[in-house]
Order: C-alpha cells, then structure tokens, then sequence
C-alpha cells in the first residue's frame, strides 16, 4: 500500500520539495540515493539523509502490521488504478495509463494531437470496471476554447462500439445498457476559464466539488500555459502562483483519488548560437506533473515519448489520431492529417 509523502514526520518545507520534485509516495524513495535525492528534490545533504530514513522507518512500520500479502497486493491494485488511452502501446508503457492519484503532464506543438488525447481520456475515464476501466465522472477545464462537443460525441460513439464488441457475460451486457453517448456526455462536466484568475478560482473551488461528486476519476485542464502567459513579464508572480497551483494539483489527485492530465505549450529556448524547442513556463514548472509526456512530429509520424516518471522507463511509441480517436500508429492506413487534426482541436 502506497503512504504519502506529505504524512511523513517531516519539515513542511521539505514535503514542498519532495512533492514538486514528483515524489508524492514512500515507495518513489525506496531506492533513491542521498546524493541523487538531493539533486532531484535541492535538498542539502542532511535533509535528504532525514527524508530517506523517514522513509525507511515508514517501511518498517508498514511491514510490521497486521495486514496480510494479500490485503497489501488487493489494496495496492486499488490504488494504481488508470484511465486507458487507447493507444495499447502508450498504454504498456505507461503501466495501463493516465495513473489514478498522480499528476500527468502532456507536452506538445500545436496539432500534435494534446486536446485529442485529453478527449479521449475524457471518453475512457467513463468505461465501466467490468471492461477495465474506472467507471467515473470527469471534469474538463477548458482555457482555450478547444473542447469541441461534437468531437467528443465521435470518441464516444467509438468507445461504445468498442466496448460492445467485448462483452462476453451477464454483468458486461448490464453495463452496456447504461455505457451510452448520452451517459459520457451527462457525466462530463466542462469549464470554460478565459485567465488565470478564473482557473485559480475554479481550483479553489474543486476540492468542494469534487466531495459533492466522488465518482470523479478524472480533472483535465487543457491549457495550463495559456492563461499564465500574460505574466511573462512578471516572473516571480508567475512562479509563485505556478507553484501553489502545482501544489493544489498534487493534494486533490492524491486525497480525491482522482487522475489529473495537463496539457502545456512549448516555447524556444535559446543558449548562445543554438536554440532548441522545451516545454513552457520553466524549470520550475518541470517538478509539477509525476509523469511527463511529450508529444511531437517525427516526419508524418506521431510519436509519444516519456521523459519523465518515478515508476516508467523513458520510452518512445508512434500514435496516431483517426475518426475513432487516439489509437496505436500501425492499426490505422488513414489517420487524419495535421491540418484536419487542427480542424478538430489540438
């Protein structure tokens, strides 16, 4: 069973750290050293010394409880619950999916397909646990206008054929009567925020939402980079702000057993003569998501790689987005093209 970092006997100050350098659980530190923990997290020495006998002591505790194997291993399955998207390939390698309880950042060029996958684990968030899924409600913030309703009802549609050529027993043909379009549209619920004084707000305001609809399983906010950009003048506000916004994200994911997938731009960063293309709003904003994905051109080919995670290997995989959605590259003759791509939200 998975403990917090943030219920660990530590320095609040450190938990900050640990938890933005994307450490949210014990098991993220079982083997990490001193040295690369103080690097990882900008811990001296001695604080990274103390976090990784807390750790440590939290093992013992936990191993020395009444509970048995199988109640662990039951309780542990529970916990690392995902949200498919899909695409099989992305799937394997990120260990089933968008991880319930983390924090999932998505990367990318406009039309490489962000919006398209955050659609689509809208659609998927909603597939019954009888077919593998999580069988939950969604929250779709939406900062850039590109939630388009009648491309969802498309994923959806697909979702439904999908899933109704698998049924195989009773409680499979039970749950399809309710698993419909209308179902996923009725328990998608959708905000438009136009700054980042109106996505700040709708945050605040989430976790009460969220204890009011604990079938949620998914917060999605398609674009975090769009509302802060006009304090690119103001760094020090921005990185305050990004920093109590990281940390709100983390709680609700973790406390409301919820999956939360953020999409962000990429911006030029340029170092003497060269220039090369990174993700937006810094450093910094680099220890907010557990997992990030980049999503990026390679010639016609789309290819999803993951750069970075606690718990999965960097590993790259071709996708492509079709009619039906977000699928593996090689099961698809005629996926969309980039320009249609962007017809259909990026």
């Amino acid at each position: 069973m998975q403990r917090p970092v943030s219920s660990l006997s530590l320095n609040p100050g450190v938990k900050v750290k640990l938890v933005s350098a994307g450490f949210q659980f014990t098991t993220d530190l079982l083997h990490v050293k001193p040295q690369q923990l103080s690097k990882e997290a900008a811990l001296n020495q001695q604080e990274a010394l103390e976090v990784l006998q807390a750790v440590r002591r939290a093992d013992e505790g936990a191993a020395s409880s009444s509970s048995t194997a199988l109640e662990l291993l039951q309780k542990e399955e529970e916990e690392l619950r995902s949200i498919v998207t899909f695409s099989s390939q992305l799937d394997a390698a990120l260990g089933g999916g968008a991880p319930v309880g983390r924090v999932t950042e998505v990367c990318g060029v406009p039309g490489v397909g962000k919006t398209q996958l955050c659609l689509q684990l809208a659609v998927d968030a909603q597939v019954p646990r009888c077919f593998g899924g999580v069988g939950g409600q969604v929250v779709y913030i939406d900062t850039e206008g590109s939630f388009l309703i009648q491309r969802v009802a498309d994923l959806a549609a697909a979702a439904v054929n999908h899933c109704s050529l698998l049924v195989e027993d009773q409680e499979q043909r039970v749950a399809m009567e309710t698993f419909t379009v209308e179902s996923i549209l009725s328990n998608m619920f959708v905000v438009r925020c136009h700054d980042y004084i109106e996505l700040l707000a709708e945050l605040h305001l989430m976790p009460g939402f969220l204890s009011d609809h604990p079938r949620v399983r998914l917060l999605v906010i398609d674009s975090v980079a769009s509302p802060f950009r006009p304090l690119f003048d103001e760094l020090l506000q921005r990185t305050r702000l990004l920093s109590g916004f990281a940390q709100q994200l983390l709680s609700m994911a973790t406390s409301h057993d919820i999956a939360v997938v953020i999409t962000n731009q990429m911006t030029t960063r340029v170092q003497g003569a060269q220039s090369q293309l990174v993700p937006a709003l810094g450093d910094s904003w680099g220890h907010a998501a557990t997992i990030r994905l980049l999503l990026q051109w390679e010639g016609p080919q789309r290819l999803a790689i993951i750069v970075k995670s606690p718990c999965h290997r960097v590993s790259t995989v071709r996708y492509t987005i079709t009619s039906e959605g977000f699928r593996d590259a090689e099961q698809w003759s005629e996926p969309l093209s980039q320009s249609e791509t962007g017809k259909q939200g990026v």
